[in-house]
């Protein structure tokens, strides 16, 4: 016993013997976790590698299932692009699942990628009793359709509010509305108001709760389709004349130039372009004014009053169509200047109050064109047509009016395209 006692003491005082225990008993560790590192690092790859081919598979398949006309090929779409993608994992990578989804409170308006990869590595498998280490990669991508956008109720101003409705006013037009504004309340409906139409567009914010199932906001790229059709010219200098007497009494107007036309008794206007030079075209009177294919040209401030406080005021106006520019100074912009009732000049001198006013009971068709001022349709304005537009710097409609236009959406002005809009969320 003496003698293994010296042994033991002996040996714990040697040094080489220590440092042989030491490194006897540390070489495995070292070993494994270096080969662990390894490892590590051959599923690091993996996971990049996986992750950028189910991203790119999840923004294949959106922008598939954005575009109307390959909606359905969005899982094929998907797949190519995880198959152009996957190099280091291929040949051990599963087949990726491809889903919808609900995302942010839509149906089924985001794709799923979900892909793995599974391979048993030598220093790993000790860990896991031979058992594959398996690698797990998501991706899910949104998606909005784009689309083109139709109205028949144009505000062009590009800041502010363009369109206000308010009052207890009712404007039903399908044909829809739209805001070049790019600000918040862009379009605004409140008060006790009754908006019905089938598209709301802006660039900027729409304050409408009741109709916002129809909104679409921030829409990028709206433009005046008008900005650069060049209004027409008459320069036959005439006057505004009643002739007759008592309920005989009656104007016959021609086409041509004048200062002014303010209604003082029943008015009939022969098909043709009537330029306002600076004055009003007042048409508010107690009186029947009747115009089929017709044109007003507003320049050097002129404005417009529409609509009366009489019960005998009514107003029958139509456009002219491509046929009624035959033979003028205008045939080859026909296509362009038919269906235009009322074109009021960009460089009008000063912003001007266009009006709809009073107890009208009106029957008016064509396009309402006023880049330079503000239509305010207010009172009790009853004013009714089968395919009525308005594109005015500002559209203010109050009160108690009644605006309607049966314009299909399809045969209203285009006022923009929006793109496709997709990202990825996760």
């Amino acid at each position: 016993m003496g003698k293994f006692h010296d042994f033991l003491s002996r040996l714990r005082k040697s040094r080489r013997g220590n440092a042989l225990m030491i490194v006897a008993t540390g070489l495995p560790v070292l070993i494994g976790g270096a080969g662990f590192a390894v490892d590590t690092a051959q599923w690091y790859m993996w996971k990049r590698e996986l992750q950028h081919a189910v991203d790119q598979a999840a923004y294949a398949g959106a922008f598939a299932r954005s575009n109307p006309d390959a909606e359905n090929t969005y899982a094929t779409r998907a797949k190519q692009e995880y198959d152009a993608n996957i190099a280091k994992v291929d040949g051990f990578d599963a087949t990726p699942t491809i889903s919808l989804a609900d995302y942010a409170g839509g149906t089924q308006n985001s794709v799923v990628v979900t892909s793995t990869a599974s391979k048993v590595l030598p220093f790993s498998s000790f860990l896991t009793q031979g058992s594959a280490a398996t690698i797990r990669a998501t991706a899910q991508a949104s998606f909005q359709a784009g689309g083109q956008y139709n109205a028949c109720l144009i505000s062009l101003r590009e800041d502010g509010t363009g369109t206000a409705i308010g009052g207890n006013s009712t404007v039903d037009a399908r044909c829809g509305l739209a805001a070049l504004s790019c600000d918040d309340n862009a379009i605004v409906v409140d008060g006790s108001s009754t908006l019905v139409t089938d598209s709301i567009a802006a660039c900027g914010t729409v304050d409408a709760e009741a109709n916002e199932d129809v909104v679409t906001e921030g829409v990028q790229g709206l433009f005046d389709a008008y900005a650069n059709l060049v209004p027409p010219d008459n320069t036959t200098s005439r006057s505004y004349k009643c002739n007759g007497k008592g309920q005989n009494k009656q104007a016959s107007l021609q086409p041509g130039t004048y200062s002014a036309i303010s209604v003082k008794c029943t008015t009939v206007l022969s098909s043709g372009i009537y330029v306002i030079d600076g004055g009003v075209l007042d048409l508010t009177g107690n009186y029947s004014v009747t115009g089929n294919g017709v044109m007003f040209v507003l320049k050097n401030g002129a404005h417009v009053k529409l609509g009366g406080s009489g019960n005998g005021n009514k107003l029958n106006l139509t456009p002219m169509d491509a046929a009624d520019f035959a033979g003028t100074a205008y045939a080859s912009q026909s296509d362009e200047l038919s269906d235009v009732l009322i074109f009021e000049h960009r460089d009008n001198n000063a912003s001007q109050t266009h009006i709809f006013n009073g107890n009208q009971n009106s029957t008016i068709e064509g396009l309402i064109y006023l880049p330079d001022g503000d239509m305010r349709v207010n009172g009790t304005a009853d004013v009714a047509g089968q395919c009525l537009q308005i594109s005015a710097y500002t559209i203010d409609i109050r009160g108690g009016a009644y605006l309607e236009t049966l314009c299909p959406i399809d045969d209203a002005t285009e006022v923009g395209n929006s793109t496709a809009s997709v990202r990825l969320v996760a």
